[in-house]
């Protein structure tokens, strides 16, 4: 039954779709859901009522808990007044992970303190069964220099060449703020923060929805990655984007045969058990210790991120 949905963006509503989707045989479910802050979507209004909205959004969490695998992962990004709610939903029917706080800082709005990040829920179907991978990112350096901004002391002989591992603190994925690179919808995620999840939670040809698709980001993130995926909105407006984008887009965001993600010509992030393939695609200084001053690079233009660009921005 889930066959006749797979690669397909569906006009329509969530629910109705969602349910006629099997137990247990999605492999990662994200949704980004309206803020219900009154903000201009092109179809609908989001402004519902508080216990309206809180209502609506527990029948697809139910939903995208249910049809997620045993082994698979449940993404839900918002703003953590509302992810407060979510999580109380969440815990009655999966298993709590983490708290991704993406930092995202916004303009001071007086009265309260500053917002600074929006949250990620993460919960997993089965603790005992969920698939993970350890993330890493590049090392963290001055603009001008290139030195390392951290300082490892007398720990520099351990750096692992490509960066760290990522936590659950998310300083270095940011909003996107220029216009040329947006759509006509006021929510619009960084493709590179998406496909950070897709590398952690799924492998290649696993399952990805997001029943509130917008504008593509999370279908967008899959197919360039290697993996199925399905995506449902109610605005046809913004389903016609999304397959127009998604007709541009290639599954060919890999160094070799390894899936990676790309973010303005650099490898943003990669999973640890890939790096043994990585490595020898990178020119790494010979003294590790001189990791602090020195980036590594590619060696094969053909995986290079300019060769791998598409011909749309997004």
């Amino acid at each position: 039954m889930i066959d006749r949905y797979l690669d397909r963006v569906i006009h329509g509503d969530c629910l109705k779709v969602m349910r006629d989707i099997p137990d247990g045989s999605v492999d990662m479910t994200f949704a980004d859901p309206p803020f219900n802050l009154k903000k201009k979507y092109n179809g609908y209004k989001d402004n519902k009522e508080f216990d309206a909205y809180l209502e609506w959004c527990k029948k697809w969490i139910y939903e995208m808990v249910r049809i997620t695998k045993p082994t698979g992962s449940i993404f839900v990004h918002n703003i953590p007044k509302w992810l407060t709610y979510y999580s109380y939903f969440l815990n009655e029917v999966a298993h709590f992970k983490h708290w991704i706080a993406w930092d995202a800082p916004t303009a001071p709005m007086g009265k309260i303190l500053q917002p600074s990040h929006y949250g990620i829920l993460y919960y997993a179907k089965d603790p005992k069964k969920n698939k993970f991978y350890e993330i890493r990112y590049p090392h963290k350096r001055c603009r001008k220099c290139s030195y390392l901004l951290k300082d490892y002391g007398g720990k520099k002989a351990g750096l692992h060449p490509f960066g760290p591992l990522v936590s659950d603190e998310w300083t270095d994925i940011h909003r996107i703020k220029h216009n040329k690179y947006r759509d006509e919808h006021p929510c619009q995620l960084p493709i590179h923060l998406l496909e950070r999840l897709v590398l952690m939670s799924t492998d290649e040809n696993d399952i990805v929805l997001d029943p509130l698709v917008g504008t593509g980001t999370t279908v967008i993130a899959a197919k360039r990655l290697g993996r199925r995926f399905i995506g449902v909105d109610i605005d046809e407006k913004y389903v016609t984007i999304t397959k127009n984008k998604l007709s541009k887009i290639y599954s060919n965001s890999k160094i070799g045969n390894t899936w990676v993600s790309f973010y303005l010509d650099v490898v943003v992030t990669i999973r640890d058990v890939d790096w043994v393939r990585l490595e020898p695609y990178f020119l790494i200084p010979e003294n590790i210790k001189d990791i602090d001053f020195a980036k590594i690079y590619g060696q094969d233009k053909t995986w290079s991120p300019a060769y791998h660009r598409q011909a749309v921005n997004i």
